[in-house]
């Protein structure tokens, strides 16, 4: 068939879980699995038999592929010593920016545009220090065709006003730290500074009001938003955020951990100026692997916030030169020596998605999630969907929401369901496509289902915090 998800997204479309010849979702789901591109790949990473792993938003299995470029990294260790930075078959000591070259395609990125290196909260303090020093320079976006990102920065006529950095209310904490420490560390006030989009459900952001913060504050140098929300998994419209901060004369950067690897973005096109992720969730690279970053090609030949000698340029980096001079590329906003066994991981995972195509990835993300939509709205009467239903506004995860969440979720991992809580009432459900059936999808939903009839999840007492 031209289509092999079709049926997914025809039953949340309305037409039900079937046709009068497989209305049954048992009969369904097989025919779906049966028609999936993607459905060998699921052999090629290492899940326990007796889990049904919903948990890859949060941290992506092992594959065969990512322990076979580690086991190699570490033999190499063992036989190579010092030398594998210049004799390792490929050289350690261009890790970052070889694993920059094959992320790139998967963020719409030219290769000298992305490099690996350092974490992603790390990143975020180097890039928005990076632009607010530009900013405080009285150097704003240069974006062609925009004529307000006309490379100047002076709000209302005034070179003397502080850059303002423009967030919302849902995003992950750890940014809006950062964001903090960095204006802070410039003698700006982040109480007056770091401007927030309020949510208008407590779920989502409606573009509309990231546009009208821009029109009501004229100070707003850097946009900071996510590319997909981590607790409801509402996709941004990046294109329309990147053209809005421009034409308020505003730096737009993107935060990518939960859409990298399960998502196909173009920055490039969209005109993006920075962007950071992680490569441990969709991207399968193994718990606290490497972060990763984007600066447009218009922007390299910066001066870092975070200077550190891996991001000097390659040709003189062993000179030890006492002046810094960074590399005319993403690379430069390296830091520190690169992590080699927390890099490693990267090279297999990011091999295996690329076989997959990032592309077939998303359309068999939708379609998982389709099913799983459909089958809540027809058999969970007590529990909504929080994620946007729309395919354009929907990332990877589906945040499914009932007043005892907490409990449901430890009654699902006792029941071998690996899924996450996040406070106060949402359940995350991760589907990924790479290593998730349509069957699987099923059975999550008849372990829920099971779970609220019997009242199981009433034997669990809440707790306070916690690792998810």
């Amino acid at each position: 068939m031209d289509d092999p998800y079709a049926p997914a997204r025809d039953a949340l479309a309305g037409e039900g879980l079937g046709s009068a010849d497989d209305a049954d979702p048992v009969v369904l789901a097989a025919r779906l699995d049966d028609n999936d591109p993607l459905a060998s790949f699921a052999d090629r990473y290492r899940i326990p038999d007796d889990l049904l792993y919903m948990d890859g938003n949060s941290l992506g299995p092992a594959s065969d592929a990512a322990l076979a470029s580690l086991d190699r990294v570490v033999d190499e260790w063992r036989d190579r010593l010092i030398s594998g930075w210049t004799d390792a078959d490929p050289p350690w000591f261009s890790v970052g920016e070889r694993l920059g070259d094959a992320l790139a395609p998967l963020v719409g990125a030219e290769p000298e545009e992305v490099v690996v290196g350092n974490s992603i909260t790390v990143n975020i303090h180097t890039l928005v220090g990076t632009f607010l020093d530009e900013l405080l320079a009285g150097n704003g976006p240069d974006r062609e065709g925009v004529p307000a990102a006309d490379g100047e920065w002076t709000p209302d006529g005034d070179p003397e006003a502080d850059p303002a950095v423009l967030v919302n209310g849902l995003d992950f904490p750890s940014d809006h730290y950062a964001i903090r420490a960095q204006l802070r560390q410039r003698g700006i006030d982040p109480d007056e500074k770091l401007r927030v989009v309020p949510s208008r459900d407590g779920r989502t952001i409606d573009p509309r009001d990231i546009e009208a913060a821009l029109a009501e504050h004229d100070d707003v140098g850097i946009v900071f938003m996510p590319t997909a929300l981590y607790r409801s998994g509402q996709l941004f419209d990046v294109p329309r955020i990147a053209k809005a901060a421009h034409e308020a004369g505003a730096y737009a950067g993107f935060d990518a951990a939960h859409s990298a690897g399960a998502v196909p973005h173009e920055f490039d096109e969209a005109g993006v100026d920075f962007a950071v992720w992680c490569t441990y969730k969709y991207l399968n690279a193994g718990p606290g692997s490497i972060g990763a970053l984007f600066v447009a090609e218009r922007h390299h030949g910066l001066a870092p916030a975070l200077a550190g000698w891996w991001g000097h340029e390659k040709a003189t980096q062993f000179e030890m030169n006492m002046t810094y001079t960074p590399a005319d590329s993403a690379g430069a906003w390296q830091i520190g020596t690169p992590p080699l066994l927390s890099a490693a991981p990267l090279e297999g995972a990011a091999e295996l998605l690329r076989e997959a195509g990032i592309r077939r990835v998303r359309k068999k993300s939708l379609a998982l999630t389709d099913f799983l939509i459909a089958l809540v709205d027809e058999r969970l009467p007590a529990v909504s969907v929080g994620t946007p239903r729309g395919h354009a506004s929907r990332g990877g995860h589906v945040a499914l929401e009932h007043p005892e969440a907490e409990r449901l979720s430890e009654a699902l991992r006792d029941r071998g369901v690996v899924v996450d809580f996040r406070p106060p009432n949402v359940v995350r459900v991760c589907p990924a496509a790479p290593y998730t059936s349509f069957a699987d999808v099923l059975e999550v939903v008849d372990e829920i289902e099971a779970i609220l009839d019997s009242g199981a999840h009433e034997a669990y007492a809440t707790s306070e915090g916690g690792v998810t």
